[in-house]
């Protein structure tokens, strides 16, 4: 286990795309309208605590049904590549049922540490140090928790074409992530 903090910034900058909370300030907002009010804490730190379990028993889960880290890195990379497309394109393809309450659902779990994460940080622990993927799950937390506390202010200073192009952005870096991804791993299938 060896500290390298390019690994800890690319993973935070990956980790960053995938969970596009600047980006879903919009669907924050609402919520907080729809229900009230938004527990910030707990929704982090669930996140937090699904996103390091995976980490560690995801592999081990993939392989007790049967599932190769592989063939999950190229699933995982069309599932990046539809988020991708979505943020692009300002299209909803994945459609949530309405939330009765913003905490834990929809909040932690999908939007923080939804299917994108979790095949993001596979992919990661592929490629980096656990300790390194470790303190970029904290950093984007900690990012996390203050988008989360200051939506309502983010959002009315970025406004809603500053979240569109923010939103745009990232989704050509993640798109970009999700190409690497399938190249890397789609090899592998057929060897």
């Amino acid at each position: 286990m060896e500290l390298d903090w390019k690994e800890v910034f690319t993973a935070s900058m990956v980790l960053f795309a995938v969970i596009d909370i600047v980006g879903s300030v919009p669907i924050i907002v609402d919520l907080r309208n729809k229900v009230g009010h938004i527990h910030s804490e707990k929704a982090s730190i669930v996140a937090m605590v699904i996103m390091i379990a995976f980490l560690f028993v995801g592999e081990e889960i993939l392989k007790l049904i049967g599932i190769d880290a592989n063939s999950f890195a190229v699933a995982g990379a069309f599932v990046l590549f539809f988020l991708a497309l979505e943020m692009i394109l300002g299209i909803r393809l994945y459609k949530e049922d309405n939330p009765s309450t913003a905490s834990i659902v929809p909040i932690a779990f999908p939007l923080i540490a939804g299917a994108g994460t979790m095949t993001t940080i596979l992919s990661l622990r592929a490629e980096f140090e656990k300790i390194n993927i470790i303190i970029a799950i904290v950093i984007n937390v900690i990012v996390v928790f203050a988008v989360l506390k200051l939506s309502a202010r983010i959002e009315r200073i970025l406004g809603v074409n500053g979240l569109g192009v923010i939103r745009k952005v990232f989704g050509v870096v993640l798109l970009a992530i999700a190409v690497k991804l399938f190249a890397a791993n789609v090899k592998q299938l057929f060897l």
